[in-house]
């Protein structure tokens, strides 16, 4: 079996930027002249490691230019703080947002990183009262923290996951009413496979979540998907020698176009309705 030994960072266009917006996202830059629909999102939407991602299937099915505002290691807080793309998405037809974890957030209990939301930066006095026997210096990411805080005790832990999620949910309802509910929020669902984790991803977040978005928004796409590793979908990914174990993690070209295919039938209708 061969593989495209190309890092995915030297892959022609893929990175842009728009107005004053201080996060890269998939390229090519495109004018925002005419009709689009934009997607907001984060490693799976950019389409790490892929030539194709769904967004551009989609765009090649419905006849509206799909602006791909995917960001890797993006989370809600990157997207609800930059005026920029939130300007974008409000200007097109309609956006569709990834339902994205909640362990990517400030909060209460930690800081995150205000671009790469995976990246844990500090913990809060609550944090640090709540776990005074935790060095909170040994954690560089969030799902390290989380994973290492549920390990020290389940029922604190269970604290915490509480806040993460009614967190997320007032960070998303805003993202949705400053897009005035010209939303669909598109769900993938998997299960990593591995064991002491915070569940299937996107982490923390419960269909009930869900459900309370759902009266707001103009749809909710839910798809399981599986990862290249799991579905042997490798072939055809673009990616350096050293980068297989992060592409196995991915989602795949296959699955990118099996995405695409939901989401563009969805939107036809959608749009066809309208």
């Amino acid at each position: 079996m061969s593989y495209e030994l190309k890092s995915a960072d030297a892959l022609v266009s893929e990175l842009c930027s728009y107005g004053e917006s201080r996060l890269r996202v998939r390229g090519p830059a495109r004018a925002l002249s005419d009709p689009y629909i934009s997607f907001l999102g984060g490693t799976e939407v950019f389409g790490r490691f892929v030539e194709r991602p769904f967004a551009q299937g989609v765009e090649g099915q419905i006849g509206l230019a799909c602006i791909n505002l995917g960001c890797v290691n993006a989370g809600v807080d990157a997207f609800l703080h930059d005026e920029s793309l939130m300007d974008i998405a409000a200007g097109g037809q309609m956006t569709v947002l990834q339902v994205m974890g909640a362990q990517n957030l400030t909060n209460s209990f930690y800081k995150v990183h205000p671009r790469r939301n995976d990246r844990f930066l500090r913990a809060y006095d609550a944090l640090v009262h709540l776990f005074p026997e935790v060095d909170f210096t040994d954690f560089n990411f969030n799902k390290h923290l989380l994973t290492s805080l549920k390990g020290v005790s389940e029922d604190r832990f269970e604290r915490v996951r509480a806040g993460l999620q009614e967190t997320w949910l007032t960070r998303m309802s805003r993202i949705v009413d400053a897009l005035g509910g010209r939303v669909v929020l598109l769900w993938l669902r998997y299960d990593m496979g591995t064991v002491d984790t915070l569940g299937p991803s996107p982490s923390l977040v419960e269909r009930s979540m869900v459900d309370v978005l759902r009266p707001r928004v103009s749809g909710v796409i839910e798809l399981e998907v599986t990862t290249a590793g799991q579905a042997q979908d490798i072939p055809g990914m673009m990616f350096g020698p050293m980068d297989l174990p992060a592409a196995q993690m991915m989602l795949g070209p296959k699955e990118h176009d099996r995405i695409a295919d939901v989401v563009a039938s969805r939107l036809l209708n959608m749009l066809a309705a309208a």
